[in-house]
């Protein structure tokens, strides 16, 4: 299984299929294997390239915190070392903010933006009631063993990359409207219809973006690209493979009035 190595440190990243470059970036406390029932669809149109951020999956964890442009650098390094310079990247929950991230500072590197229930302000998201030793010692217990199979710094080690992610969820993302009206790129926000940030700032999100398109998978959750996968690939396909449409009775898109 091929590694980068940066300066930084290494990391891991998988490839399957072939065209143009598809980048995904998985959430906190899990890995690319989150994605298990979207790369081989996808890879039968794009040439999906996965990769495990730093301190998660098969990737090793280094010292101090996480930070969006942290994981962004090592990412932006990955696309331009493998995927040739540019390439479509899709973010999943903290992955969403790490793309995100990217595309502010990186634009050249991204061709379309996927955002899949990732949000541009954590101010947006409800308290969840709990702290974050009870959060830890619950992520733990339900997907510590799942990072212990793969991980080169050993199951024991889940705690500190956990505690590492939630204290990045309570600090990032901080983008405001006006970084995210400067996005030239055409992007999908995509959200489930039970998820983790309100509808509303999804809907804020879509609405601030000049691009911007929206999808709300319903009866889903956090999960919905594995509780929905074949639903989630085809509006991801769809969206990649085919330019918008001239909409009938555009409202948010109608073009603005001529002067004068």
């Amino acid at each position: 299984m091929p590694y980068l190595d940066l300066p930084q440190g290494s990391i891991w990243y998988e490839e399957q299929g072939s065209g143009e470059p598809l980048v995904l970036l998985h959430g906190g406390a899990v890995d690319s294997r989150f994605f298990e029932h979207n790369v081989g669809p996808l890879s039968e149109h794009f040439r999906v390239i996965a990769t495990d951020l730093w301190g998660h999956g098969r990737t090793a964890d280094r010292e101090g915190p996480f930070s969006l442009e942290s994981f962004s650098t090592d990412v932006a390094a990955l696309i331009e070392a493998v995927a040739g310079g540019s390439a479509h990247v899709l973010g999943h929950s903290i992955g969403a903010a790490v793309a995100l991230d990217l595309t502010i500072r990186r634009p050249e590197l991204v061709r379309q933006l996927m955002q899949i229930s990732g949000g541009f302000d954590i101010d947006a998201d409800p308290p969840t009631g709990l702290d974050i030793d009870q959060m830890v010692e619950g992520t733990v217990k339900f997907l510590g063993s799942s990072y212990g199979a793969v991980s080169p710094d050993g199951e024991e080690h889940f705690a500190i990359v956990t505690r590492k992610d939630f204290e990045l969820s309570s600090r990032e993302p901080k983008f405001t409207t006006e970084q995210i009206a400067a996005i030239t790129q055409r992007t999908l926000v995509m959200v489930a219809d039970d998820d983790i940030t309100p509808i509303s700032h999804q809907f804020d999100f879509f609405r601030a973006l000049p691009k911007g398109e929206l999808a709300v998978v319903p009866g889903t959750s956090h999960f919905l690209l594995q509780e929905k996968a074949a639903l989630c690939n085809a509006i991801i396909l769809d969206f990649l493979a085919n330019e918008p449409v001239p909409t009938v009775a555009p409202i948010h898109r109608a073009p603005a009035p001529a002067p004068g």
